[in-house]
């Protein structure tokens, strides 16, 4: 089974797009714009993810839609994986271990879709230290090597503000 996971660059940017935040499923055109491929190319990848579980298809009128598989075996592993790869594991464990009274963190925009764009947009609920917290940011953007944008709200204003944050893509971590 492993054997079909690495084989191309193709591969990794498929999953890391689908297993990042495996609520986000795409269709093949939409991929094929994202990372700049042919159809064809990206067809072949997405059949052989499908065919060997990685991957599930749903189709909707014209298009097949495509997502992470959370049944599979090695869902969690691959997740993982994924995080790792990115940086975000490590980002967050430092956020919740040193921070105060974190109640959530949630990843917005860009990567909540799946996509590494260099920018990770962090809201962290909770009553913490604002100088602690810059200091995480600079620490973990230097380890993972992608900007890192941190807001803080206390729990409070989260309830007030709710739609507003959960009205843009995200995804909650913790």
């Amino acid at each position: 089974m492993l054997t079909e996971l690495f084989t191309s660059k193709t591969r990794i940017k498929v999953l890391i797009k689908l297993f990042l935040n495996p609520d986000v499923s795409c269709y093949l055109r939409e991929l094929s714009g994202e990372f700049c491929l042919s159809p064809n190319a990206l067809k072949t990848e997405l059949d052989s993810l499908s065919e060997s579980g990685y991957l599930t298809r749903q189709q909707s009128g014209r298009s097949v839609y495509f997502q992470a598989n959370k049944k599979h075996p090695f869902f969690s592993e691959i997740s993982s994986i994924v995080r790792k790869s990115l940086g975000i594991d490590t980002l967050i464990d430092e956020v919740m271990n040193s921070l105060g009274e974190v109640d959530s963190v949630y990843i917005l925009d860009d990567y909540a879709l799946g996509k590494d764009t260099g920018l990770i947009d962090i809201l962290v609920v909770g009553k913490v230290d604002r100088a602690r917290l810059d200091e995480l940011r600079q620490i973990g953007e230097g380890k993972i090597s992608r900007k890192v944008r941190v807001m803080d709200i206390t729990p409070e204003d989260f309830i007030k503000n709710q739609d507003v944050f959960l009205g843009r893509p995200h995804w909650k971590v913790v």
